[in-house]
């Protein structure tokens, strides 16, 4: 299968579906995916048990078609986002925290280094912020083939959104440059290890290794860590109508953490920011596990045996 070519086409054609057609068909894929009970549904089964052991079994499995029905409405909404009005990507999210938390940052000509999960949906959220509040870079895993990237980047930069490509020079670099010019929001994805230089922390009481990126950022560009939560909400009566959709979104911008002493040496510095997100993004994932779209291994016991990690390089997200 020509995975960039299918890609493509849902971005370009996708739009011209009807939405509660879509949303059927959508939400048919994720109940058959479910049903199969593949490698990704069970690595889903397992992350959600070890954040949530309050659950049993049963549970945990019916927590996971609800997984996989956020997951697949992620990529719908993902693949009609262009076509959705402004009116309509106003009506779709709610934001809690950043007039308090970010705002008087922003409008003061700063940045903020933004730790997301992959929760709801980060590109709506990504689309709304450069909209309405400020402009918004991140960096994103380059994918194969090379075309389903450079699809994915037009695409993103369609809802406003500068993407760079990790491993394509020095991208930490960058992102620092851009801090410094201001103004300006600095989301990244950062709840997996992507590039094996991650840092060990504890998520919801267990090892886990997660990106050493929003972390770095904040501290060599000295602005402000924040965790940013997003789950989904449903919609009802005039905001619905707005919508056009029944699925609307929470952006929850967490406080800025309290920066690790100077004296520390850097790679603490860096541990104890990133532990500091992880327990502000784990409120999110607990309250909202089904919005928490994780098929990978993340958890340190379900990835082997150990492999070398450093907080120095090239790791943002």
């Amino acid at each position: 299968m020509d995975v960039a070519a299918v890609h493509t086409f849902a971005w370009r054609n996708a739009t011209k579906i009807p939405e509660p057609l879509l949303r059927g068909l959508f939400t048919a894929v994720a109940d058959v995916t479910w049903l199969r009970h593949g490698k990704s549904v069970r690595r889903m089964e397992d992350n959600y048990a070890r954040v949530r052991p309050d659950l049993d079994a049963a549970a945990v499995r019916r927590l996971s078609r609800a997984g996989m029905r956020s997951y697949m409405r992620y990529f719908r909404e993902a693949f009609t986002l262009q076509g959705v009005t402004p009116e309509g990507l106003r009506a779709r999210v709610r934001v809690e925290g950043y007039d308090e938390h970010v705002r008087p940052v922003v409008d003061g000509g700063g940045a903020a280094s933004l730790a997301l999960g992959h929760l709801g949906n980060w590109d709506l959220a990504g689309a709304y912020g450069s909209q309405y509040l400020a402009s918004v870079l991140t960096v994103a895993e380059r994918l194969k083939p090379d075309a389903l990237f450079e699809e994915f980047v037009r695409f993103r930069g369609s809802l406003g959104i500068e993407v760079l490509a990790l491993g394509n020079g020095d991208v930490l670099g960058s992102l620092i440059r851009s801090a410094k010019e201001g103004s300006r929001l600095i989301p990244l994805l950062c709840d997996r290890d992507l590039t094996s230089t991650g840092i060990e922390v504890d998520l919801v009481g267990h090892r886990a290794r997660v990106a050493a990126g929003p972390a770095l950022l904040g501290l060599e560009a000295d602005i402000p860590v924040h965790a940013v939560g997003i789950n989904y909400e449903r919609l009802h009566g005039a905001r619905r109508r707005a919508a056009g959709t029944p699925w609307g979104i929470v952006i929850t911008f967490y406080p800025p953490l309290p920066v690790p002493d100077a004296g520390l040496p850097r790679d603490e510095r860096v541990r104890l920011l990133t532990q500091g997100w992880v327990d502000q993004l784990s409120r999110t994932i607990v309250e909202h596990t089904h919005d928490w779209h994780m098929l990978q291994r993340v958890f340190v016991a379900d990835l082997g045996p150990a492999r070398p990690r450093t907080t120095r390089g090239r790791e943002t997200g």
